[in-house]
């Protein structure tokens, strides 16, 4: 395994495991990966043996889809959109799970685009929604010693724009299950991710034998404990419409 891929696994083995029962239970699940990019989700999940549609708004990244799920012997259906497009893509109730990674962050009305994907799923269906956390990016900027920065992400109402940053809004726990509830959904699963897969310094995980497995098995002894969650990078909920 390769050093980029060891460290992904570190900052995603939580939402894989969350994920595992819902994809295995059943095969042949149609799934929507909403901003799925390039499909380092979307492959993986087809070749559980579900079918996948990547909606994204990028060419390039959709392109590269195209040739991951060739190479992995697998088909991905890719669309260029976003949610203001999604029903014209999928429609209403036809859809099993939708993934929604690093979306609602830049979207402008995250409650509008929740309510997009409450039309697309099937009653039961599931949503997995993975979210930047705000306190940790509160952290994190005054680590790095931007104290404006940390001092305006902690406004609940909005956090700051960052140049050069693709995230533009954070949440807490509570505020993305409240709006999450507030929408029609039911919250099954709340999870801490990448707690510490951030802040280890990377020539450990890179060098150390058996470092990253360690990482792995540590990211999910704490991806349920509550106490956690403020020190989570994002979090990940899995909840039923």
């Amino acid at each position: 395994m390769s050093v980029s891929e060891r460290r992904s696994a570190a900052r995603s083995s939580v939402v894989w495991g969350a994920l595992a029962p819902v994809l295995d239970g059943t095969d042949g699940q149609v799934v929507l990966d909403i901003g799925g990019g390039t499909g380092g989700f979307a492959v993986q999940v087809a070749r559980s043996g579900h079918h996948v549609t990547v909606v994204d708004p990028s060419p390039d990244a959709l392109a590269a889809l195209g040739n991951r799920a060739s190479e992995a012997g697998v088909e991905v259906t890719g669309h260029q959109g976003d949610l203001s497009t999604l029903l014209d893509v999928v429609g209403p109730g036809s859809v099993d799970v939708v993934l929604c990674h690093g979306v609602l962050e830049i979207v402008p009305d995250p409650v509008a685009a929740l309510e997009v994907l409450a039309r697309v799923l099937r009653p039961g269906g599931t949503l997995s929604l993975l979210v930047a956390q705000r306190h940790a990016a509160v952290i994190a900027r005054a680590m790095a010693g931007h104290f404006h920065q940390a001092r305006e992400l902690l406004d609940p109402a909005e956090a700051v724009p960052v140049q050069g940053a693709r995230s533009t809004r954070r949440f807490t726990a509570q505020e993305i299950e409240r709006l999450v509830v507030d929408r029609g959904f039911t919250v099954d699963q709340v999870h801490a991710v990448r707690v510490f897969a951030d802040l280890v310094p990377g020539a450990l995980v890179d060098l150390e034998p058996g470092a990253t497995a360690a990482l792995v098995e540590l990211e999910k002894a704490v991806s349920e404990r509550s106490e956690f969650l403020p020190l989570a990078a994002q979090v990940h909920l899995l909840a039923t419409h």
